[in-house]
């Protein structure tokens, strides 16, 4: 092989791996999957939220974080938020649920 192509050999290599470390997950990123699965979730429980006639939607705020979803918002009814968790633990993918949803 000539230098000129093990060189190019070399730069198509350290990209291949640059691309495939900085996808990699950490314990503070998610990879690629994970981020698209969260925001499945994330979907998923808002609509939840929407379908169901107790829990406004748009006063809860939905984050998730590789399948861990939080809560946050207020309610005018203690038994809304308490709801809201019970919905959200419903979604499937949801590993756990932290609910910092407040009353009003």
């Amino acid at each position: 092989m000539k230098i000129a192509q093990r060189i190019a050999h070399m730069m198509i290599a350290a990209s291949v791996l640059t691309t495939m470390v900085a996808c990699a997950p950490t314990a503070q990123r998610e990879g690629t999957g994970e981020y698209i699965d969260d925001a499945v979730i994330t979907g998923k429980v808002k609509a939840a939220f929407a379908a169901d006639p107790n829990v406004k939607a748009t006063e809860i705020n939905v984050e998730t974080f590789k399948g861990e979803v939080q809560l946050s918002g207020f309610v005018a009814q203690p038994g809304d938020a308490s709801r809201a968790a019970d919905i959200a633990r419903g979604i499937k993918g949801v590993k756990s649920v932290k609910n910092d949803v407040r009353v009003k």
